[in-house]
């Protein structure tokens, strides 16, 4: 990455790898919190001059480290300060809305050394749509600034009549402040001495009180703390095959950065630096892929969506009546209602997504409860895909933006370009896309048997009823007799959209192919013409629309990726799931700190490492959580809270000898499994289980 990102809770710093936040750069960095940059200009310099970068780390997402030094500076052939006499340390994370940064100087000169340290801020309060050049608007002004030796302070009443304000304070006296946000520092150090100096800048939104500014060590502690618990209450993993260990742990640290709170549990916003708010689709998918690791999250992000679900037929914001949304936003444009996105609801996926969320929940947790609560929801979300999702009544559920400011694909892959015919012509809506049909038998087969469970046999009876009409119908509107494949849509006039493409993939973990359909979906995502040795593509090679460069015409997603291979699995085919993890294990290593990005291009792997794509989120919560599914998968593990078993059929890499995976929460207790290599098998031991399910292997 070409930037340094950290983030806690809804507060994230963006900045280049020097730890600056230069004026006006392309890319937009800053500080920001809802959807507003707090900090538009942070500038580090040592007697006025830049330094010079030795070292840019930010390994643990929630901490940076940036080690700098001095260039040579002399004036009139008199030396002021040799090259690399002095060490820059920035050290910065952020707590509870306050971003904290050490500022550490230390002398390396044999002599005593004189010089000063000057940080130049600015914020202009800009909304994060303005900022990315998505959209102009009506907004506020600023209102000036008022300091002091220890504090600086930025004013600003916004479009929609609130007040913002960015404070800043530091721990030790000033040499200069100055109201356009120069602060100067003067240091006089003797060999070996340091010194520090530590800033703290504070978002303000509103006229409430802002609650005291900790210490650093204090913050500092009570994050790690946090960091702590997380650890304690999720699965523990490891392996010999050391590949997949580092991608494991590298996942599960950038899904707990990701993780924020609107009050209603814990839940993954979708990925840094533009997304990191709540995403119908992807927030759901994420904590999807999380649900062996920590099925809290699933908890948290089920009860947020439901508290946003829609309520009311607005064209303006594409919502209807029991429609789950894909995206909210808290910018002065949103509270302006200059875009829609308060939230917006345009996403065909998210209320299935939502209902399998819940199925899988609660096979995992047996938290039938949580049904109960969520009872009106789900007829909700119910109602709207037989309503509302169904247009025409023909059984499949459409997409149509009426939004003037809303998006045209609301599929996964909601790019303008991403549904196109064999012969390159785009589709045009209402589209009916294939995976989404899938999301639908799944959630109302996945319903059925809660249903089943609580003795509602009616309501169970009528969702299968439903489930067999759709499957009936869907076998023969989608399936492509002359390639053997599925069509990725029906556009307008029903007709199908036979682009060879990954989406029919994700039908695998739904239930709704026969076997024989499964083994040619599987034959077909394994070929050379869809997987690249890396992963599978986004579109076959030989398609008209296919672009390996492209966002969603022939690259490769990892999450996507990672929902087929856990379909795959549920299918019983362990080996071709194997192949596509170990595709992706091995594209990770050419990755900045073995991390899946959001997606890369879709080059073949003999033309050499996998290829990035230029503007990737890194790190994206549905690509953190894709080594998550890989355990799952790996283990083939797929528990059944209603009839009280574990289905385990386990098969390991080829490169691997050993996994296990210790504390794995599955109704009231817990499971640790260990699986080994003997004779080319995987063979399982049950190192625990308090769940009083029964283990059946598959």
């Amino acid at each position: 990455m070409n930037y340094r990102v950290i983030k806690e809770n809804d507060l994230f710093l963006l900045t280049d790898t020097k730890g600056n936040i230069p004026e006006n750069h392309p890319y937009g960095l800053g500080l920001y919190t809802k959807d507003t940059r707090f900090l538009s200009k942070l500038d580090l310099r040592i007697n006025g001059e830049e330094p010079i970068l030795l070292s840019s780390d930010a390994t643990e997402n929630y901490m940076a480290t940036i080690l700098l030094t001095n260039p040579h500076m002399e004036k009139d052939g008199e030396l002021i300060l040799w090259r690399e006499s002095v060490e820059i340390k920035r050290e910065r994370f952020i707590y509870d809305g306050v971003f904290y940064e050490t500022i550490k100087v230390k002398n390396y000169f044999p002599k005593a050394v004189t010089f000063d340290v000057s940080i130049h801020l600015d914020v202009d309060f800009t909304d994060m749509f303005i900022v990315r050049g998505f959209q102009t608007g009506i907004v506020g002004k600023r209102q000036g600034q008022t300091a002091d030796d220890q504090s600086l302070t930025y004013h600003y009443i916004g479009a929609d009549d609130i007040n913002r304000g960015t404070k800043i304070k530091w721990d030790r006296p000033a040499q200069m402040v100055r109201e356009d946000g120069s602060i100067q520092f003067n240091f006089t150090l003797a060999h070996s001495e340091e010194e520090t100096v530590t800033f703290m800048i504070q978002p303000q939104i509103g006229n409430e009180e802002k609650q005291r500014i900790l210490s650093v060590e204090d913050a500092l502690n009570k994050l790690k703390q946090s960091y702590k618990q997380w650890e304690e209450k999720t699965v523990k993993v490891t392996t010999d095959y050391q590949p997949l260990q580092r991608l494991i742990d590298r996942g599960m640290a950038d899904l707990n950065v990701l993780l924020t709170d609107l009050g209603y549990g814990q839940f993954p916003v979708a990925g840094l630096p533009w997304f990191g708010v709540p995403f119908g689709r992807d927030s759901l998918i994420a904590a999807l892929q999380m649900i062996a690791f920590n099925p809290e999250i699933a908890k948290g992000t089920l009860l947020t969506m439901a508290s946003k679900q829609g309520t009311s037929v607005d064209p303006w914001r594409d919502e209807q009546p029991g429609k789950i949304m894909h995206e909210i936003r808290f910018g002065e444009l949103a509270n302006t209602n200059q875009i829609p996105f308060t939230p917006y609801y345009g996403t065909i996926d998210a209320t299935p997504l939502f209902l399998i969320l819940l199925t899988e929940y609660v096979k995992w947790t047996g938290d039938f409860e949580l049904v109960k609560d969520l009872e009106q929801n789900i007829e909700a979300a119910l109602t709207w895909i037989d309503q509302y999702g169904d247009r025409d009544g023909d059984l499949f559920i459409e997409y149509h933006q009426e939004s003037s400011k809303g998006i045209a694909n609301q599929g996964w892959k909601d790019s303008g370009d991403s549904v196109v015919h064999r012969n390159g012509e785009y589709a045009k809506t209402p589209i009916a896309l294939s995976e989404v049909q899938g999301y639908v038998y799944q959630a109302k087969t996945g319903l059925a048997d809660l249903y089943e469970a609580v003795d509602q046999i009616e309501k169970a009876e009528t969702l299968r009823d439903q489930a067999k009409a759709l499957q009936e119908k869907f076998e023969a509107a989608f399936w492509m007799e002359d390639v053997s494949y599925y069509a990725i849509a029906l556009d307008e006039h029903k007709q199908q959209v036979g682009t060879i493409t990954s989406n029919p993939g994700h039908l695998l973990m739904s239930g709704i192919l026969s076997s024989e359909r499964v083994e040619a979906v599987a034959k077909e995502l394994l070929s050379p013409a869809m997987f690249s040795g890396y992963g599978i593509r986004t579109m076959a090679e030989e398609e008209a629309g296919y672009n390996p460069m492209s966002y969603h015409d022939g690259s490769i997603w990892p999450h996507d990726n990672s929902l087929i291979v856990l379909g795959l699995s549920k299918a019983g085919k362990q080996a071709e799931a194997n192949r596509v993890i170990q595709g992706l294990i091995d594209a990770s290593s050419y990755f900045e700190y073995d991390r899946l990005p959001e997606l890369f291009c879709g080059y073949s792997k003999g033309q050499g490492k996998p290829v990035k794509y230029p503007v990737a989120c890194s790190p994206q919560a549905w690509a953190a959580g894709t080594p998550l599914l890989f355990v799952q998968t790996i283990l083939g593990i797929f528990p059944d809270a209603a009839k009280k078993e574990i289905h385990l059929y386990p098969q390991l890499l080829p490169a691997m000898n050993e996994l296990t995976v210790k504390d794995m929460a599955v109704g009231n207790g817990r499971v640790s499994l260990r699986v080994i290599r003997e004779n080319d098998e995987s063979i399982i031991e049950v190192l625990e289980n308090t769940t009083e399910y029964e283990i059946v292997m598959s």
